[in-house]
């Protein structure tokens, strides 16, 4: 299943076991806050000054 902007954090964390990792080397290291669950992954990009582009080029690319 191909992860999009629009997922949340919650939901990419139960569809690749290896997401945060993935995540937390992109530079997201709140994951598992309570509140990063409900993001999308492009909110919490842009909360986070991280190209949403590239996290999900990795994110897709990733077994």
């Amino acid at each position: 299943m191909e992860i999009t902007r629009n997922d949340k954090i919650g939901d990419i964390l139960q569809m690749k076991d290896n997401a945060a990792d993935i995540l937390m080397a992109c530079g997201m290291h709140c994951v598992f806050c309570p509140s990063a669950a409900n993001e999308t992954l492009e909110e919490a990009c842009m909360v986070h000054g991280m190209d949403v582009r590239k996290v999900l080029a990795e994110l897709n690319a990733a077994e």
